[in-house]
């Protein structure tokens, strides 16, 4: 054992003799150095959509061959302390998108140097890296990412030094997963390319990493509420017409939570110049719950008179009064006495008045009580204190003037109040004055039919998206995907050096 060492010792001696690390191997032949590369993922993300890059923690793996440290021995490999490489020749392996990438040094240096006996080199270390991933969201959160990662030498042209994928490419450890997206597939490409500033030829290695994004969080935290609140706000047409506050109310604040949704489905997304798929959803939702509003001042301009409302002003109660008044005149100055439930119809200020007069009502003569009824109020029959009685209906009234929908709509657009009264006026002679609103009566077929028919074309425009890829870099020119390409690559910064 202690002669094995000592032969290893004897080895090392010999091979870093008369070696230079500051010439690379194959100079003084006028050969190529040809550096093999692998990735060994074990973990990946986060993947950031905000600051469009992500991170992953990898084995790399740089394979090359190196003459001078061919040797005769008992072993066919050895494994050399990490104090070992400031001796020898490495590449100048760099990211070109790379944001602070950095080698792992818990406890020691994560790195392993190997040399056969024919002067093949392995060298692997345990990288964590972050680069950007330019991201087109327009798809967002339906989309398909891809995902590159650019490595170059820093200083070697390709007559000096060149990058290419060896066999094993770009493998996962067993049973790794994504927490939003799922990994479609990797592909590798080699490439050629010139810095616009210098000279020569670079070789530059790509992978990249073609995601699929998961869009079950999405679905539970903000497509189902969103359909839900929708549906929700469709419940104001089945609520009475005449229930102002509940239906205002309902509408409101439909619209309110949706607003909240909108602002934290933002949170965590840059501020893009374009609407996503899932702002263009969360629009459609916020136009229905608008237009349920909208619905429903519509249906109040034309709700009708007599709903049970309580009179409160003091106007329609000096009516009350001088109909009442003319009435008991009218009792005091007939020859017949009048008898439980007989009526009394009368006219003031041009309106129909009618009054129902009853013996125990203590404004009149005795044996006389009027309960009184109005055109121009929503109370509906009430007595003089205010307490809502009954809601008078006769058949012998005028039914209501029918007109094109195009009319009243044009009046519900001007706001014309007078119009509005005259309806009222009208409406209240109608043997059916708290009817159903022929508006809400369609809309609670049209705004389902509609919205359900917005969302089968909206998921199946968004549903199968194609693949995107946008990268760029002030570095590079256009690259493209063919093996080889020669591209013409702009000067700018350049990536993490190893």
């Amino acid at each position: 054992m202690a002669r094995l060492s000592h032969n290893i010792s004897a080895i090392l001696e010999n091979l870093l003799k008369n070696y230079n690390n500051q010439v690379r191997p194959g100079y003084h032949e006028g050969r190529t150095t040809i550096v093999k590369f692998s990735l060994l993922i074990r973990s990946m993300g986060p993947i950031s959509e905000k600051d469009m890059k992500y991170s992953m923690e990898c084995y790399l793996r740089q394979e090359w061959s190196d003459d001078r440290l061919r040797f005769n021995g008992p072993l066919q490999q050895l494994t050399l302390n990490i104090k070992m490489l400031e001796a020898l020749w490495k590449p100048d392996t760099y990211f070109h998108n790379g944001l602070g990438s950095y080698v792992h040094m818990t406890t020691r240096p994560n790195k392993l140097i190997r040399i056969n006996q024919n002067g093949d080199i392995l060298y692997s270390m345990r990288l964590t890296i972050k680069a950007k991933c330019p991201m087109e969201l327009r798809n967002f959160p339906l989309d398909k990412q891809s995902c590159p990662l650019v490595i170059s030498s820093y200083a070697y042209t390709e007559k000096d030094v060149k990058f290419v994928w060896d066999k094993k490419l770009v493998n996962f450890v067993p049973g790794m997963a994504l927490s939003q997206f799922e990994i479609i597939n990797t592909k590798c490409t080699n490439y050629s390319v010139r810095w616009r500033a210098g000279k020569g030829m670079y070789s530059a290695l790509r992978v990249n990493f073609n995601l699929s994004r998961s869009a079950g969080y999405f679905l539970i935290q903000v497509y189902v509420p969103c359909i839900l609140i929708v549906v929700l706000s469709w419940v104001s047409f089945w609520i009475n017409r005449e229930a102002t506050s509940d239906r205002v109310g309902l509408g409101i604040t439909t619209v309110l939570t949706l607003s909240t949704i909108s602002l934290d489905t933002r949170t965590d997304l840059p501020k893009v110049h374009y609407a996503t798929a899932l702002d263009w959803f969360i629009l459609m939702s916020f136009g229905y719950c608008i237009a349920t509003l909208l619905q429903f001042a519509g249906v109040h301009f034309f709700t009708k008179v007599g709903s049970g409302e309580i009179m409160t002003e003091e106007e329609e109660w000096e009516d009350v009064v001088e109909v009442v008044g003319d009435a008991c005149e009218a009792l005091e100055e007939s020859s017949a006495p009048q008898e439980l439930g007989t009526s009394y119809d009368s006219s003031v200020d041009g309106r129909r008045e009618l009054v129902f007069i009853n013996s125990r009502h203590q404004a009149c003569p005795p044996g006389a009580a009027i309960i009184y009824a109005t055109l121009n109020s929503d109370a509906g029959v009430m007595n003089h204190s205010g307490e809502s009685l009954a809601t008078y209906r006769s058949a012998e009234t005028q039914t209501e003037k029918k007109e094109k929908c195009l009319s009243q709509f044009y009046h519900c657009i001007l706001g014309d109040e007078s119009y509005r009264r005259d309806r009222q006026r009208e409406a209240c002679l109608q043997r059916s004055v708290n009817s159903v609103s022929t508006i809400d009566t369609m809309s609670r077929i049209l705004f389902p039919l509609s919205y359900g028919l917005l969302n089968l074309w909206y998921w199946y425009s968004y549903y199968d998206t194609t693949l995107v890829f946008n990268w760029s870099d002030p570095g590079f020119d256009d690259l493209g995907f063919g093996l080889h390409d020669r591209n013409m690559i702009t000067s700018g910064e350049r990536g993490d050096v190893l």
